[in-house]
């Protein structure tokens, strides 16, 4: 490689947005970012001051557990904007330093185990704040289709560096801006491309919230209250695991290939390789959301702890009523939320 091919980059953000490719498995890849929300908090600021929603010196606010607000913080810091993050119980130091540094202000809520609770004090948060400060711009990361924008970056960097071939996206449905507008772009390619979501128990995303996983710590990749951003109809199979599997996985992934990485990550990779093994002929790319910088002292300093991935495999079912921790899988086939799940295949009637 000559000097002349290395970019210079403006901002931090064109830096570590970039994330690197790292084949796992002949027919898995995984798309290992250092915050992954950086094309969502990109797109959606440059979105909002190009169209006149917000101008520069206005105060951007919105609610996070972690990584989008460190990515809103860098957003609002490259284009001069300011930012007011309600952040979850699970923001650690680290990370409630790097906003403060970046001159962003902080809202933490108070230690809980309830993730539900955090998250439904921290939409109580914004709406308290905004009441008194109207002149400040709510991101919506959880409801506005802005977010949606900057994924279509990352869908072609992933068709640029693959070989043509059906495609799998396995990743955290989350917010749902992140695997569904990978895969939304990607299928402007090819509609064949196949969407896997990975859910927490807990989540009211796709029908789990009578589930209590009281070690679940893997914020952000579920959700107590409904997302407006998830679109259902994107999905092809919906997989939920417990912590316990999430980990195991996270500390496979790194021994078995050196990847130091978050959760939901681990959790991607656990489902990919179930998937991937059912479908040889698909690569299955794994969306690797952050690091596991986060997850040092619950996930990776009890590794010891962590049981052999290699023996686990997921309940397959056909209907939500058949959910059942610490693993299930189900095909979703792209419908909407409440809509029961067809037959995959119909018996023709012999006449």
């Amino acid at each position: 490689m000559t000097a002349m091919s290395v970019p210079v980059h403006e901002h931090v953000t064109d830096a570590i947005k970039t994330p690197a490719l790292i084949r796992l498995a002949p027919n898995i890849v995984l798309v290992r970012f250092e915050t992954l929300k950086v094309y969502a908090a990109l797109g959606a600021v440059r979105s909002l001051l190009a169209d006149g929603t917000v101008r520069k010196g206005q105060t951007l606010i919105d609610s996070s557990s972690g990584i989008y607000a460190l990515a809103l913080a860098m957003a609002c810091h490259r284009y001069g904007l300011r930012c007011h993050i309600v952040a979850s119980t699970t923001v650690d130091l680290t990370m409630r330093s790097q906003l403060e540094i970046l001159g962003a202000t902080v809202d933490q809520m108070p230690p809980s185990e309830d993730l539900r609770l955090d998250q439904r004090r921290r939409v109580a948060r914004v709406h308290e704040l905004l009441d008194r400060h109207p002149d400040m711009h709510w991101m919506r990361q959880y409801h506005d289709p802005v977010h949606y924008l900057g994924y279509g970056e990352v869908a072609d960097l992933v068709a640029r560096a693959l070989p043509p071939g059906p495609l799998t996206v396995v990743g955290s449905v989350g917010t749902g801006a992140s695997t569904g507008g990978i895969a939304r772009s990607l299928r402007e390619r090819d509609p064949d491309v196949r969407l896997a979501g990975v859910q927490p128990f807990g989540s009211v995303t796709f029908g789990s919230e009578r589930f209590t996983d009281p070690d679940a710590i893997i914020a952000g990749i579920g959700s107590a209250i409904p997302f407006g951003n998830v679109d259902h109809e994107l999905y092809d199979r919906i997989h939920w695991l417990d912590f316990v599997h999430a980990m195991a996985a996270t500390i496979g992934l790194m021994r078995d290939h050196a990847v130091f990485a978050g959760l939901s990550t681990g959790a991607a990779y656990l489902v990919a390789g179930w998937e991937a093994a059912r479908n040889p002929e698909r690569t299955h790319v794994v969306i690797g959301a952050d690091t596991g910088h986060r997850y040092t002292a619950r996930v990776f300093a009890r590794h010891r702890e962590a049981v052999d991935p290699a023996g686990l495999s997921p309940r397959e079912i056909t209907s939500l009523d058949d959910l059942a921790l610490p693993w299930a899988a189900m095909d979703w086939r792209r419908r909407r939320f409440g809509i029961p799940a067809q037959p995959l295949y119909r018996k023709e009637r012999v006449s």
